[in-house]
């Protein structure tokens, strides 16, 4: 017999602990050499755990165990023999499993109300409940520790019709560090947010009139996100106070342009960086949000890919937000705040006219960006988006958009 322990591998620099999120495969299973065999989450992210050898495994760690870089969490018998058939017998029971559950069993009903234990007692008196609100599931309808830990506030009578469920379930590690990051930003920075409004025809007229072309020509849309993250980088080399950061005493800037952009993914935020987005065109950026836009939503995403940045840009917009004062990403300085674009009435020469308009939002600390940079690097935003051709193009947008 022989048993290779597998360990915990470094998700990256500085992790040194992670949490089993989902198990992919159940003890005894026959398990194939880097088939994916669990989900693990960091604090910056969640990663399949692929399977070293082929084997059958041995599960050694629980769902929701935290468990050290380089602890084991299962052994494989890599000499066990493949089971015959395609599918694996336990397989095959585990799919049958769910048929047996179906119908779960009546609720029981015959518990009295009992005494809390004094554990219990702790927590029913830090939740304001009381004891006799509760079922206990201890002997002779004793209230466990567990029991005043599920335990909820009431919620009023039950009505004759209808249900109240309610669901408990552990935030993912990733989910909890970007809880204690948005906590620690509103705590630990002097955070502003200044606003501003963009008049989106310019631009509407360059995508109407070019996007057929540049798509056909770059495999890739002519989106919006090209157009403010080039008009973000632009502002930042005019206003290089948004484009630095604190480390203790001291204030670090950056020569250069690391882009964060917020992106929704099936985990929850992921915030990849577009690098030195200063040497990309049109192009470059549309191809490199579509690529780590794509790679987040299929749960791929590095580690790497994510750490860094200078300076980040979030939509708000596809999810419908007219406004709001986003939180800055911390070691970052600044963040800007995307939003739905609406037909507005503008005066425009003297006239009133229907526009599309977004409103733009940037939060930044005010313990190094003052009120003059961060004005003007919302309104160095704005000027590139409502004149891109000249600010952005280079007066040519036949060979901006072909770059």
């Amino acid at each position: 017999m022989s048993v290779l322990e597998m360990k915990v591998p470094s998700p990256g620099e500085s992790i040194t602990e992670v949490e089993i999120a989902t198990w992919l495969v159940e003890d005894g299973d026959y398990v194939e050499k880097d088939q994916p065999i669990a989900e693990v989450d960091s604090d910056k992210a969640t990663l399949e755990l692929p399977a070293e050898e082929s084997g059958i495994i041995t599960l050694k760690a629980e769902e929701g165990d935290a468990v050290a870089v380089g602890d084991v969490v299962c052994h494989i018998d890599t000499s066990a023999a493949k089971p015959e058939g395609d599918t694996p017998v336990k397989e095959e029971a585990a799919k049958e499993e769910p048929k047996k559950v179906a119908t779960p069993a009546p609720k029981e009903t015959t518990y009295a109300t009992g005494t809390a234990s004094p554990a219990a007692k702790k927590v029913l008196a830090e939740k304001g409940i009381e004891a006799s609100a509760i079922i206990g599931t201890g002997k002779d309808g004793r209230i466990t520790k567990e029991d005043a830990v599920k335990a909820v506030p009431s919620m009023g009578s039950q009505p004759a019709n209808g249900t109240r469920g309610t669901e408990r379930k552990k935030m993912s590690m990733l989910r909890r560090k970007v809880a204690e990051r948005l906590v620690a930003v509103k705590s630990e920075t002097a955070m502003l947010t200044t606003f501003n409004e963009v008049n989106m025809q310019p631009i509407f007229d360059l995508r109407t009139q070019y996007k057929e072309a540049f798509k056909a020509k770059h495999g890739v849309g002519l989106g919006f996100m090209s157009f403010f993250t080039l008009a973000v980088v632009r502002a930042l080399k005019m206003y290089p106070d948004v484009n630095s950061m604190i480390d203790g005493d001291f204030q670090v800037k950056h020569d250069f342009q690391d882009i964060s952009i917020a992106v929704s993914g099936p985990k929850g935020l992921m915030v990849p960086v577009i690098r030195n987005a200063e040497n990309l065109s049109f192009r470059g950026v549309e191809s490199e949000v579509k690529r780590l836009a794509l790679r987040a939503r299929d749960g791929q995403i590095t580690v790497d890919e994510m750490t860094g940045g200078t300076f980040t840009i979030t939509n708000g917009g596809v999810f419908g937000s007219m406004l709001s004062t986003p939180i800055i990403n911390p070691p970052q300085s600044g963040i800007l705040g995307m939003h739905n674009i609406v037909n507005r009435p503008m005066a425009v020469n003297g006239a009133v006219v229907i526009q599309p308009i977004m409103y733009v939002a940037l939060s930044y600390d005010h313990r190094i960006i003052d009120g003059r940079e961060s004005v003007g690097f919302l309104v160095a935003v704005k000027e590139a988006l409502e004149n891109p051709v000249e600010l952005l193009m280079d007066n040519n947008p036949t060979k901006a958009l072909e770059m």
